[in-house]
């Protein structure tokens, strides 16, 4: 891994991984301690993390007092030696927030959640990023400011998003299983499209996420179709 591989590498296991270790200061008693809890995590296209908490969670009443935070998102799954693998947290201030393509977005990549999403004492946040620090191994380690994090951009595909999930869910369900099975190699039916962004699209499969990167990004809506098309063929022809 080189340097100028680090912030698609941030990138990636930010968007690959749907769980992460929240850290926060508590307010009350013990007062001042970190306090570190396990959260649900969707990514939006700029990167900014999406939560889903309650209000009555230690983490909720302690961002209320303190609005940073850091976020640990452990690639390190399944690795004999997890410490050679690859991890990243990510620092942060976060904010409540209405915006409802910030709650498709989390609820796409967390069906489960709409069940408690509405309730009074639930609320999205948002985290605006402001540093990362990747530990890739033994070695690769680097602080990465936000400005060199930030993804690339396709015209349009913000917007197209939800049509394009519903279309591939509803239209292409052997498509997006064929991406599963062939190109990702990952076991079962009833895999399910989740998310798409300039770099990827996000599956999902009851308990069980995966990621397909694109070859290149998308600059695009347009192109979505194209490189989508491309990839089923390249699925197909494989043994």
């Amino acid at each position: 891994m080189t340097q100028d591989d680090m912030p698609r590498t941030v990138r990636g296991l930010l968007r690959a991984l749907d769980r992460a270790s929240l850290a926060t200061l508590l307010p009350g008693e013990p007062a001042g301690w970190p306090y570190a809890s396990l959260v649900l995590v969707a990514v939006d296209h700029d990167l900014s993390p999406i939560l889903l908490m309650s209000d009555m969670a230690e983490h909720t009443k302690a961002i209320k007092a303190d609005g940073r935070v850091s976020l640990l998102f452990d690639g390190t799954g399944g690795l004999d030696q997890p410490l050679t693998g690859p991890r990243v947290t990510v620092l942060g201030r976060v904010e409540r927030t209405g915006d409802e393509r910030l709650k498709a977005r989390f609820l796409a990549r967390h069906p489960d959640a709409a069940l408690y999403a509405g309730f009074k004492d639930f609320g999205f946040y948002r985290i605006a990023l402001e540093r990362a620090h990747l530990v890739g191994g033994f070695g690769k380690i680097r602080w990465i400011d936000v400005a060199e994090l930030a993804p690339p951009q396709a015209e349009g595909l913000v917007e197209a998003e939800a049509g394009i999930i519903d279309h591939m869910n509803a239209d292409h369900a052997d498509a997006i299983q064929l991406y599963a099975a062939k190109l990702l190699g990952r076991a079962g039916d009833g895999w399910k499209m989740t998310g798409i962004d300039p770099e990827g699209i996000d599956l999902r499969r009851g308990g069980e996420v995966a990621r397909l990167g694109f070859d290149a990004p998308l600059q695009a809506a347009g192109e979505a179709r194209k490189i989508l098309v491309n990839m089923v063929a390249r699925a197909r022809s494989m043994p």
